[in-house]
């Protein structure tokens, strides 16, 4: 059984502490983050999950509890033992890159090493190489400033990288960048977790982030309020089995929201038929257990597919190991009934809650507006408020939905009311309406 890398018991941190002005920043955390994990700190701003991570780095003694990585406490080393710690073991990329925009490329990765009295033909070796591995190898003579946000942002990858540390740490590394260079980015951290075998640990306040995680600590007011379990990736932490399919469809729908119920059942149901698959395998199989629970096929023809060689499209498992899957998945299926009306109830009481806030909202800032309103212009106002609750846009994208004409899909108010309705809602939004 594997050891955690990273422990905290009862972990308390408070800044100022003993001062008129004290703050009470993490209470009583306890965490276990294991060797190969991806983990996602998760939660609103000010919740404590930067503390969290500047006390991993070594950059922010705790106040009361244990912390531990690898076994040894970094607060208690020396101070030359905590800096050779810092520069061996954790790596950390920022939100602002942090870049110095006076060096080019190179020897920004490269600067690192020179702190660990590197030679100076080396680092720059060492620098190339993350530069040609993460495809920005032609900018190594660049400034900073000539880069887009998503090179300067795997650029600074490079940097966390170069002297090879077990941990990378990235504090909502993504949210100075488009979506397409938050994607590539994004997959530059997977690469790292996946292939280079390294702890990847994000902060993020970002719902669309959580799928990439083996598991998420949610995070509210300093306290980790609960834990939730990829069920998508296999565990390095030991995990209790059996999880329910309700249960196990629940923790789905918060990494995939955007994903149709039934496609979350085929999800939930080859996760709990199998975990010791080769991921081609694994996908033929959700693909095939798809056709069963949409009724296109029977559990005997399955079976047949179970049992069948790779190359003739088959999943070539044993008999015993498909009759046994068989068997589960018809168990499973018995009470597939149950759980759709369960999730239907569900849906049906956030549907109501969520679309009386959202008419609450929308009446509440059309009382502002003294012109006439078309009923399209209602809906896609609607529309815009529930996709900003939801985190979906941010505030700028919300008033860009509202000043977008209706010909091309957005509200067509003018901009002064896009605005005014934009700083308003942004208000209620912050004051619990």
């Amino acid at each position: 059984m594997p050891e955690p890398l990273i422990v905290a018991r009862n972990l308390e941190i408070y800044y100022n502490y003993g001062k008129s002005n004290e703050y009470y920043a993490l209470k009583k955390v306890n965490i276990e983050i294991y060797p190969q994990e991806y983990i996602v700190f998760f939660g609103p701003s000010g919740c404590g999950k930067s503390t969290m991570l500047y006390c991993i780095l070594g950059a922010l003694p705790y106040t009361f509890g244990e912390f531990y990585i690898g076994g040894q406490d970094p607060y208690k080393l020396p101070p030359k033992e905590l800096v050779k710690f810092q520069q061996k073991t954790v790596g950390i990329i920022y939100q602002q890159f942090n870049l110095i925009p006076s060096l080019n490329v190179l020897d920004n990765v490269a600067l690192p090493q020179i702190f660990m009295g590197i030679p100076p033909a080396q680092r720059r070796k060492r620098a190339m190489e993350l530069l040609e591995r993460f495809g920005i190898a032609e900018q190594a003579k660049k400034l900073p400033t000539m880069l887009s946000g998503g090179q300067q942002q795997r650029v600074a990858i490079c940097r966390a990288l170069v002297n090879n540390p077990d941990i990378l740490l990235a504090d909502e590394p993504v949210g100075n960048l488009d979506e397409a260079s938050a994607k590539k980015v994004m997959e530059t951290l997977l690469e790292i977790n996946e292939k280079e075998k390294k702890t990847v640990i994000l902060v993020s306040h970002d719902p669309r982030y959580l799928a990439y995680a083996h598991r998420v600590y949610f995070m509210r007011d300093g306290r980790i309020e609960r834990e939730f379990i990829n069920p998508e990736r296999k565990q390095i932490k030991p995990i209790e089995r059996g999880a329910s399919l309700v249960s196990e469809t629940e923790k789905l729908a918060r990494i995939y929201p955007y994903a149709s119920p039934e496609e979350l059942k085929v999800k939930s149901i080859v996760n709990y038929l199998t975990q010791d698959l080769t991921f081609e395998q694994i996908d033929r199989l959700e693909k095939l257990v798809k056709l069963v629970v949409e009724r296109k096929m029977s559990t005997q023809m399955l079976y047949d597919f179970l049992v069948s060689p790779f190359d003739k499209g088959g999943v070539e498992l044993n008999q015993a190991r498909a009759q046994e899957m068989i068997q589960k998945l018809e168990d499973v299926l018995k009470r597939s009934i149950e759980v759709k009306r369960f999730r239907r109830k569900l849906e049906e009481e956030e549907l109501d809650e969520t679309k009386i806030h959202v008419r609450r909202l929308r009446m509440a800032l059309l009382d502002q507006f003294e012109g006439e309103v078309k009923p399209i212009q209602v809906k896609r106002l609607e529309e815009a408020i529930e996709d900003r609750l939801a985190g979906y846009i941010t505030k700028d994208e919300f008033f860009r939905k509202l000043d977008l004409p209706i010909e091309k899909g957005g509200a067509g108010f003018k901009r002064n009311t896009a605005k005014k309705f934009t700083v308003y809602l942004e208000k209620l939004i912050a004051q619990g309406v």
